[in-house]
């Protein structure tokens, strides 16, 4: 017998059908993952399922005696009170004294579990920990069926990391909703997928469904498209002369009218996401140079004696624990806030775009339209005016969407929102903190081809693990009161730091240093001569000399009528900017490898 029957289930608010006619059986010990574009109805299924929303039509079926608890996708803004009381709400309410104890043994037993201090008040926890209680709330009552909404949202990568290990070994059936690949990846031995009002049972696991999704997809491209075809025929068969009017086949005419009727029907897709980072001039070579740069907070250390240089084309993820000073550094790093040791250096022509992952830059009075085209009714997109609405259409906002304020979107189109801000403008460095939060798998492939092929330069703070082992050159990593850069993604820093702590003991006891710490530690204590002290001095001002020659020649170029000189001219300026671009990083290679030996 099944844990739970969907049978016939319906649904709709306002727009399309979420649920249309809905059957599904969901059977004890399975981890479900629930997929689906953003506005599809997952939370929305969750919802029916915890008995939290009434459908339309048909009916959710359990089997006698089971218990379901869900995690909801966002934290409540207004939930006050010690750990230890909000856990125990989680458990139905019994008043006497036999179960008051057995109450206080299960919350007792939970926090132990989910390494939780009872006494602490809510309201001063972290975001992460915050999700943490709540998921101790919907555990405490041991219930058959979990249903967890967004569950990695807002947890750092230890805490995702536990919580895979935990649900790894829960054994009750579980139903959950990710944008986090790796997290569906290893726990999902079942997918369903919401589309068009439509629940599809692929009984696999993610890797599986990616595979038969793609096969299915092109299968049903050439299906509709004989359909289409023999529909057309039929359109010309019926507007035939008079003489082939009367002689027609009925049962022909019948067919055509169901066809019709059968195209009409048939739901279009919702279309995918078409994003465009706009390029602009380019920076120049050197971005960002950070020399030996500190930070702390009312005395608590977040960065200390970090330096670091961002070359242009450089896509680098930040990465540590929530609370560590990820989002700081960047700031920074950016120049935004002044480091109380060292100094900053910013390359020239930086042209920058921020993703906040507070989603401060959205007034939440405002309408999607107003805060993208702050005023105007058209968009600059690749040097065309587009009507903001169209523009809108290309991130999956309908008209009518698009009129709504910022204050009743989802999460995932408040993310595809600030994307559409940030695209809007040219920009050569683009910043991202925590950009994959709540978007949809297709949305994050698109944003990810994006950043791959992006000329300019990306700073990104993210948790997600497979977008910063597909995007990113290089990870800096805060943990443990130190921080260090490593080349590569989220997978290549822990091999290297495996391979560091192997063969370096006595690792986290020094100081860290930039991209590469070996080679800075091995050529410290080398002193400079007298001549490589004068080269080291007046290399600084060579470097800003030589991108101020390159970018001219570059603002020239760009000018219509740089090309009525004759070939010659042409080609000598092409050699000269040719061997300007190859001497500037040597430049810089021989900057960094003097000024290691300075420590």
């Amino acid at each position: 017998m099944s844990l739970v029957t969907l049978q016939d289930l319906s649904i709709r608010f306002r727009g399309p059908v979420l649920l249309d006619s809905v059957h599904c059986q969901i059977h004890r010990g399975q981890r479900i993952g629930l997929l689906g574009r953003n506005g599809t109805g997952k939370s929305t299924l969750l919802r029916i399922l915890s008995g939290d929303v009434e459908p339309d039509g048909g009916q959710v079926v359990f089997a006698p005696g089971v218990t379901v608890a869900r995690l909801t996708q966002e934290v409540p803004s207004d939930m006050q009170g010690q750990v230890h009381e909000i856990v125990a709400s989680g458990l139905a309410d019994h008043s006497d004294p036999e179960s008051g104890w057995l109450r206080q043994q299960q919350v007792e037993r939970i926090l132990s579990r989910m390494s939780l201090e009872g006494r602490t008040a809510f309201e001063t926890l972290s975001s992460g920990m915050k999700r943490r209680v709540l998921l101790a709330r919907a555990l405490v009552g041991q219930p058959d069926l979990l249903l967890l909404d967004e569950p990695t949202n807002h947890l750092d990568i230890e805490a995702i990391e536990w919580l895979e290990g935990f649900l790894g070994n829960w054994s009750s059936t579980l139903m959950f909703v990710t944008h986090d690949r790796m997290f569906l990846r290893r726990l999902a031995d079942r997918i369903l997928e919401l589309e068009r009002g439509r629940l599809y049972d692929w009984s696999c696991d993610y890797d599986t469904f990616l595979s038969r999704k793609e096969a299915a997809l092109v299968a049903q491209e050439k299906q509709e498209a004989l359909f289409d075809k023999r529909l057309a025929e039929e359109e010309v068969w019926i507007r035939q002369g008079i003489r082939a009017r009367r002689t027609r086949n009925e049962g022909r005419v019948r067919a055509l009218q169901e066809m019709r009727v059968q195209r009409q029907q048939r739901q279009s897709s919702p279309g995918k996401v078409r994003m465009q980072l706009q390029q602009t001039a380019r920076s120049g070579v050197l971005v960002i140079d950070a020399e030996q740069i500190s930070f702390a907070y009312d005395g608590r250390p977040i960065f200390r004696d970090f330096s670091t240089t961002v070359m242009r084309g450089d896509k680098i993820g930040i990465i540590g624990p929530n609370g560590v000073g990820k989002t700081t550094l960047l700031r920074v790093l950016l120049g935004q806030l002044t480091p109380q040791q060292g100094n900053v250096r910013l390359g020239t022509n930086l042209q920058i775009a921020y993703f906040d992952q507070l989603r401060a830059q959205l007034e939440e009075e405002q309408t999607a339209e107003e805060s993208v085209a702050e005023g105007s009714d058209h968009v600059q997109i690749g040097g065309k005016s587009k009507h903001v609405l169209g523009y809108l259409q290309d991130f999956l906002f309908s008209p009518q969407r698009a009129r709504t304020p910022v204050k009743f979107l989802s999460g995932g189109e408040r993310n595809r929102l600030l994307l559409a801000r940030m695209f809007a403008k040219p920009a050569n460095v683009v910043v991202l903190d925590e950009p994959t939060n709540d978007l949809d798998a297709e949305t994050l492939d698109l944003l990810e081809e994006l950043l791959v092929e992006y000329q300019g330069t990306v700073l990104m703070v993210s948790h997600d693990r497979q977008f910063l082992n597909n995007v990113v050159t290089s990870t800096i990593v805060l943990e443990d009161g130190q921080i260090a850069e490593y080349i590569g993604g989220y997978d290549d820093w822990l091999r290297q730091r495996a391979q560091r702590e192997e063969t370096q003991p006595a690792a986290k006891s020094t100081k860290p240093s930039a991209r590469v710490p070996a080679t800075r530690t091995s050529d410290r204590g080398n002193r400079l001569s007298f001549k490589e002290q004068q080269e080291l001095a007046a290399l600084p001002e060579r470097i800003e000399q030589l991108e101020a020659d390159i970018d001219t020649l570059h603002q020239e170029m760009a000018r219509p009528e740089y090309y009525r000189k004759t070939g010659d001219e042409l080609a000598a300026d092409a050699n000269r900017l040719r061997e300007w671009e190859t001497q500037l990083p040597e430049l810089y290679h021989r900057w960094e490898h003097l000024e290691s030996r300075t420590g």
